[in-house]
């Protein structure tokens, strides 16, 4: 296979996103020209906007005054419009997708996660597209949720397809690790499962994993991987979260400890319901994926050893949890909350 070029034409996928924003600005960074696929406009407003922020993290029309990036709307589990106008114009090198579903519930993620993408690459596939590089997520290792088997049923097609491929699967990001900084600094406590050591992770800055992805276009030796990634180390618990934050707060340690078998009793009770009142289904999900993420550390699964290895996780990046922290301490960042946040 020739080396990719330095500067290519790239569909982006999911650039309304927190991690697709970073990527925007990383493959712009490196000089690719850029087209960002959007969700159909309703009622002339893009369809699921993002909060206002900084230039970057703004909606990807804003980008439009860069001479290298452009956007297109259209209906993403529409047939024409991957057909006839995603890939219209000049060649694309490679397609980057860090489009995911809002909630994570079996509608969504199967339409999202999986049927969109089957769409978008066999639309990419057509117009001649060498390479994709997929946003994937690092809990599809020990999949038992709706969107785990959707995004892991993609993965398997990506794989199978023939296309050169890199598929990343980032551990937490920092701001899923994040929403009780303000409720702490306002003299609240500090939640966490059990003792708070029943999970751990190496979180990636937004703007490193951003990075990480846009370097998989021209590094050779992620193509045809699955590529879990971490920020730099060591792995950390819920329960460190928490005294590092009170230690930054300058704060006594003050804790609420939720019991696991809690939230059991919460998802049976709803999950009893929903066989009643099928609307409840959905929060019964949305209740195992919390509980998910209480419970399953972010980190490489060792099948082998039964275990999670942090020693085993890649980690990039330099920047850490507490770095993030300082900066929401200092009113540097706001917090953003995600639809997968467990607090």
């Amino acid at each position: 296979m020739m080396p990719p070029p330095d500067r290519q034409r790239v569909l982006l996928l999911g650039s309304t996103g927190t991690i697709g924003r970073a990527t925007l600005k990383a493959l712009v960074a490196r000089g690719h020209e850029v087209v960002c696929v959007l969700r159909q406009p309703i009622g002339g407003r893009v369809a699921h906007p993002v909060p206002p922020g900084p230039r970057w993290q703004a909606e990807p029309e804003t980008f439009e005054r860069e001479a290298r990036v452009s956007v297109r709307h259209g209906q993403l589990l529409g047939r024409d419009f991957w057909v006839g106008e995603a890939f219209a114009g000049a060649p694309f090198d490679a397609v980057v997708s860090c489009l995911a579903s809002r909630t994570g519930v079996p509608a969504d993620a199967w339409a999202v996660d999986h049927q969109a993408h089957v769409m978008a690459l066999a639309a990419a596939q057509a117009a001649g597209v060498r390479q994709m590089v997929l946003l994937s997520a690092i809990c599809v290792q020990r999949p038992v949720l709706a969107f785990q088997h959707a995004k892991l049923a993609f993965e398997r097609q990506l794989i199978d397809s023939g296309m050169a491929y890199s598929i990343v699967r980032p551990t937490a990001f920092f701001k899923s690790l994040s929403g009780q900084v303000e409720r702490v600094r306002q003299g609240g406590r500090f939640m966490m499962f059990g003792d708070g050591r029943l999970t751990s992770c190496k979180p990636i800055d937004d703007d490193e994993l951003g990075a990480y992805i846009a370097e998989c276009l021209t590094h050779p030796e992620r193509l045809n991987r699955i590529l879990p990634i971490g920020g730099p180390g060591p792995a950390i618990t819920p329960y460190e979260q928490g005294e590092r934050l009170f230690e930054m707060l300058g704060r006594r340690p003050h804790y609420r400890r939720v019991p696991v078998r809690l939230l059991d009793l919460i998802i049976g009770g709803i999950s009893t319901a929903g066989r009643l009142m099928p609307s409840l289904a959905d929060r019964a999900e949305l209740a195992r994926i919390g509980r998910y993420y209480a419970t399953e550390s972010m980190l490489v699964w060792d099948a082998m050893a039964g275990r999670y290895d942090p020693d085993a996780t890649p980690e990039t990046g330099s920047r850490t949890l507490w770095d993030h922290y300082r900066d929401l301490i200092e009113g540097r960042r706001q917090h953003a909350r995600s639809d997968h946040s467990v607090f």
